[in-house]
């Protein structure tokens, strides 16, 4: 073996790399904002809505899980345009990790409030409080606190996979990888560079649902549960 590294090349786009790797972070970050909602309304509809609610929140959760997320990015990205409405590839990639991670995210809530003893329902009854004054303040809480864990690898999982979306060209941390390999023809040493990024972000996420879990969790944390 014959091949000798040199990182001093794509090391030479560290700016570039540094650009990359914050609009992977931004694109990550509202992807996960924005899908969290969706997938609880479409959890919501999905247990409590009427049947017609909970079928379209059905078709739509098995439409976008067994379909590949480049699939849906190109849809997103080239479909609009088709329809008269050109996105940016930032914007596009936006949508369509939200209209991905909304549907795992769904399943995960689903099943936290499922997960919620049938006691607690009638007891909030008994108190009188509303359809939606159980939903917001005994169901989703412990059914989000329960699943919680679920939700912060689903979530990591999208950041990863936000890698897909160099497809149409947005400026991404793996995007830009594939410019700089391109130019210093130095494929191996970039990919490894990028690969430490994606590994030192992926614990920066980790870490910040970890300080959020702190805050919103205080219970978990008296009782040294997990975050």
């Amino acid at each position: 073996m014959n091949y000798a590294f040199d990182f001093s090349a794509p090391l030479a786009y560290a700016p570039d790399l540094l650009a990359g790797a914050w609009t992977t972070l931004t694109l990550s970050l509202a992807s996960t904002f924005f899908g969290f909602l969706l997938g609880v309304l479409c959890a919501i509809a999905n247990t409590k809505g009427t049947r017609w609610m909970a079928r379209c929140a059905g078709a739509y959760i098995e439409v976008i899980r067994n379909t590949p997320l480049l699939v849906q990015v190109f849809i997103v990205y080239f479909g609009l345009s088709s329809l008269g409405w050109p996105v940016g590839a930032f914007t596009a990639a936006t949508v369509a990790l939200v209209v991905n991670v909304g549907a795992y995210t769904s399943e995960i809530v689903r099943a936290g409030i499922e997960s919620i003893p049938k006691g607690q329902l009638e007891a909030a009854e008994c108190i009188g409080l509303s359809r939606w004054q159980t939903l917001l303040h005994v169901v989703l809480p412990p059914a989000i606190e329960r699943v919680y864990p679920a939700l912060t690898s689903q979530y990591v999982l999208l950041m990863l996979a936000s890698s897909i979306c160099s497809q149409i060209s947005a400026e991404e941390l793996t995007a830009v990888a594939n410019r700089i390999q391109s130019d210093t023809y130095r494929s191996v040493e970039t990919y490894l560079i990028v690969a430490v990024a994606y590994l030192l972000m992926s614990l920066l996420m980790r870490g910040l649902f970890w300080l959020l879990a702190r805050l919103a969790f205080p219970r978990r944390r008296r009782l040294g549960t997990p975050l």
